[in-house]
């Protein structure tokens, strides 16, 4: 992508506030698929900034087989904007195939290090307090505990060592380079960026 140095400043900026927003609304879908408890202040703070959208769209798109498509289609839309406002930044605009494919690869990039920086945060945590309870640490568990048990019964403790987490933690890396990293290539190539 070509542009000077105000319009990539301007694409940095426009990438980080709105994919900030984004991680907002992909916690909301994440708290709501692990059952999170939303009296959680953390919880409280993410339903009280999507909630304005979300209300609206729900009017629009229902929920069905328990998966609030109201919110997906929000994290797909804003990231489809972000995808356009980044690229209006340097003048060009892309194809809309290849604006999908670059959202679906963020937002699965945008899992993928959330889940590592949970992981990462928990594992400190038990470190420093494991006994401790505080709204942060029974959300981190609610989030990262659906990837580790299965990790958990793949890799058992070896001498009182939970292994697990360092497995959850391969699987994303190399998820992140055969899975995302091919969906970004793709999505530049069909935006006009090959």
């Amino acid at each position: 992508m070509g542009g000077g140095y105000l319009s990539n400043a301007g694409a940095f900026l426009v990438d980080f506030v709105v994919g900030l927003y984004m991680l907002v609304v992909l916690l909301r879908l994440w708290f709501q698929f692990v059952r999170a408890d939303f009296h959680n202040p953390i919880s409280r703070a993410i339903a009280l900034l999507t909630n304005p959208p979300l209300l609206w769209l729900r009017k629009l798109i229902p929920g069905l087989w328990g998966i609030d498509w109201a919110a997906v289609v929000l994290l797909i839309g804003v990231g489809l904007a972000k995808q356009y406002l980044i690229y209006a930044m340097v003048g060009v605009v892309p194809r809309f195939i290849g604006a999908l494919l670059l959202t679906t690869a963020d937002i699965l990039e945008l899992i993928g290090y959330t889940l590592l920086v949970a992981i990462i945060v928990r594992i400190v945590l038990s470190w420093i307090s494991p006994q401790t309870y505080n709204p942060v640490t029974q959300i981190l568990y609610r989030i990262t505990e659906p990837f580790l048990a299965p990790a958990r019964r793949l890799l058992p403790a070896m001498g009182g060592l939970d292994l697990s987490p360092m497995l959850v933690v391969l699987g994303l890396g190399i998820g992140l380079r055969l899975v995302v990293q091919p969906l970004f290539d793709y999505g530049r190539a069909f935006s006009g960026f090959g």
